[in-house]
This record gives structure tokens, sequence and C-alpha cells, in this order.
């Protein structure tokens, strides 16, 4: 998920945000970009290591999110 981040010359770390704006209550990540209300919140203001640090948050969680599913569902 995070491919294309890890070059420190790009000027711009890109919003994972896909406008699929849904929090959801059992885990507290937005349904469509698996950040936090505080993550959202602040992205704006965060640096780009910042913003890559969310990034690996996400990936992260994308993991567990799939390992979760059921096998039919993967």
């Amino acid at each position: 998920m995070t491919a294309g981040l890890d070059n420190e010359d790009d000027p711009a770390v890109p919003s994972p945000c896909i406008s699929v704006c849904r929090m959801d209550a059992t885990t507290g990540w937005c349904e469509g970009c698996l950040r936090t209300i505080d993550e959202i919140a602040s992205w704006s203001s965060l640096d780009d290591d910042a913003k890559r640090a969310v990034w690996d948050a996400i990936e992260t969680r994308h993991v567990e999110f799939m390992a979760s599913l059921p096998k039919e569902r993967r």
C-alpha cells in the first residue's frame, strides 16, 4: 500500500482518503482509508515523516483487517 512513499525526494505524501468516510465503531478506523479520527483531523498539519508513519500504520491495519475476514472474502 505504501508503494512510492519511500522516495524522500517526492515533494508531497498523498492523502490515503478514498472518499469513503465512515468510522467503524469497533476498530475506530475509517472504513475507507483505515485512519483514526485523530489521524484524519491532523493530516494537513503533519510533516511528511509523520504522514509516512500514518501510511505505515495503515498498511499494518490493512493486514490485520484482511486476516480478520473469512477466507472466502479475502
